[in-house]
């Protein structure tokens, strides 16, 4: 073999590591999909950034698009923009709560919501990407069904169940932790300030839990 064929050898054999390098270290990206309790979610405290802080960066790469006062709808009409089009590994969808809060003026029809939830996960494995669901937690925080609202959230987040079981998907059930946690950490009953700072938006112990449920899952 001559040095010529040595040296041309070397440089084809560098460029082959390189490329299984950037194949093999290319980071997954992981999208989180909802309204504005994810679009606070990435704030300093948020259950975003706590996961992004828990997972390895060159790993994970963790991106949140979330929208204020966004429901079911709102997610598919910007799902090509804001997610498909970033090439996300993993999509984890969270949407329901205004859907359910709105209801009496804007909100979703339950087979409405469950229609456009089933088109967002067939979207998005259309493109190759996997999709873990997230069932919706509180509006008001008082125990044994006394909100005004649990009535439709049970209905709804069982909606979502049955969508998880259908579709063969992940399922993180934060109306069924929240509960839970409210059993046992709200012995005054109160409407908000255990998990939530105004009924709905998570505090910093909120997101706390939100994150140590979705972590084991997005891993």
């Amino acid at each position: 073999m001559t040095m010529k064929t040595i040296f041309r050898t070397s440089i084809l054999l560098s460029f082959c590591l390189i490329a299984l390098t950037s194949m093999t270290f290319k980071p997954k990206r992981i999208i989180f999909f909802g309204d504005s309790i994810t679009q606070q979610g990435v704030s300093k405290n948020g259950y975003v950034t706590i996961i992004k802080k828990a997972l390895d960066s060159t790993k994970y790469e963790v991106l949140g698009a979330g929208i204020g006062g966004n429901k079911v709808y709102d997610l598919y009409l910007r799902l090509e923009d804001d997610v498909l089009n970033k090439k996300p590994d993993l999509v984890v969808i969270y949407v329901g709560i205004n859907d359910v809060w709105h209801k009496q003026s804007s909100g979703t029809d339950y087979d409405k919501y469950l229609k456009f939830y089933q088109a967002l996960i067939n979207k998005i494995q259309g493109v190759g990407s996997k999709v873990i669901l997230v069932t919706p937690s509180v509006v008001g925080e008082k125990k044994d069904g006394t909100n005004e609202l649990d009535a439709d959230l049970n209905k709804y987040a069982a909606g979502i169940r049955e969508l998880a079981k259908k579709n063969n998907l992940p399922l993180c059930d934060l109306r069924k932790v929240f509960a839970e946690y409210e059993a046992k950490n709200n012995p005054e009953d109160k409407e908000k300030g255990i998990l939530t700072t105004d009924r709905v938006h998570l505090n910093e112990t909120g997101n706390k839990l939100v994150a140590e449920q979705l972590l084991p899952l997005v891993k």
